[in-house]
């Protein structure tokens, strides 16, 4: 059971580190490529020190992977399937809006008692 639970572990490290707004920004800004902090940083709209840190985080759960050039730390996809699942995550929320909009409309369309 002991190797289930790291399992269970690790995989709630990864869905925690894909738990805030301004990482997940950064998460779905390298779908498609590589970026360096700086283009990270003014994609976020934060200062440099909050955005390593979540960067940090995305690099312990396994999420990207960095590399130095020269004075420029470039950061990319190392879960490429996080892609998939981001996707997938995307149509749940865009369907449930959908569902909400029809009900606010179905409720507006009726008369009132």
């Amino acid at each position: 059971m002991a190797g289930k639970d790291y399992f269970l572990e690790v995989q709630a490290k990864i869905f925690k580190a894909l738990g805030h707004p301004s990482r997940l920004k950064m998460v779905e800004g390298l779908l498609d490529g590589e970026l360096c902090v700086c283009e990270l940083r003014k994609m976020v709209g934060s200062d440099i020190s909050t955005v390593s840190k979540h960067l940090n985080i995305l690099k312990e759960a396994g999420i990207l992977q960095d590399e130095r050039r020269g004075t420029n730390i470039y950061y990319s996809l190392r879960m490429k399937c996080v892609a998939g699942f981001l996707g997938c995550v995307g149509n749940f929320v865009t369907e449930r809006l959908e569902e909400q909009i029809k009900a606010l409309g179905q409720a507006k369309m009726s008369p009132s008692r």
